[in-house]
């Protein structure tokens, strides 16, 4: 098992990487500066090792709460969406920050699942990153959210992760989160939730 994991990884050249907002918050309830200097650095050393690298990041909710004195998060959609409005610029400043720090340029992509589905758009994406690539730029992206709706939302960075994977043929994509990995059932509810180090095959039970 160990031994093709290795194998799998040999050959991974380009890498998306999804950070979730539990991974990016301090007790406070706001971003962690320290989580994303740590971060930061770990992504700056996958780049000078000539690995292509794009982030799906959480946080912009987390950091408009933080800023707008908020102690509930938002329940509406459009209080969510202002919310993350407010946070963007806030989460881009510290992505900014630390990977300058490590000699790294950083770009923000909005994308709907519009842009998605349209074929000059998509495309029109994938070129961008792509340019971006070339650059030695650090592309970190995000669900626009401030024009998205119910009906065409991605619903999480999760799934986003997932179709950037595609739209950049990603080799690899690591989620960052505080859950351990895929089990059996919710490890924080299920005692007896077991933890799923490989999957070769989505099969019924696997699905």
């Amino acid at each position: 098992m160990i031994k093709d994991r290795k194998e799998i990884l040999s050959k991974v050249k380009r890498i998306v990487v999804k950070i979730g907002s539990n991974v990016l918050a301090s007790p406070e309830i706001t971003l962690d500066d320290n989580v994303v200097g740590r971060i930061s650095a770990d992504l700056s050393k996958v780049m000078n090792q000539g690995f292509k690298v794009v982030v799906v990041s959480s946080g912009a909710i987390l950091a408009g709460r933080s800023k707008l004195g908020m102690k509930e998060r938002p329940r509406l959609i459009r209080q969510k969406q202002a919310v993350a409005a407010v946070g963007q610029s806030t989460l881009m400043r510290i992505y900014e920050k630390h990977m300058e720090h490590f000699g790294k340029r950083v770009a923000q992509i909005l994308l709907t699942d519009g842009d998605m589905i349209h074929r000059l758009r998509y495309i029109n994406a994938r070129n961008t990153i792509e340019t971006l690539f070339g650059y030695g730029v650090l592309p970190i992206v995000n669900e626009n959210d401030t024009v998205s709706v119910e009906e065409i939302k991605f619903g999480d960075n999760d799934t986003l992760s997932s179709v950037v994977s595609q739209l950049v043929e990603a080799d690899l994509l690591i989620i960052l989160s505080d859950v351990d990995g895929l089990y059996t059932a919710d490890p924080n509810q299920d005692p007896d939730a077991r933890f799923i180090p490989l999957v070769e095959t989505i099969d019924q039970e696997i699905f």
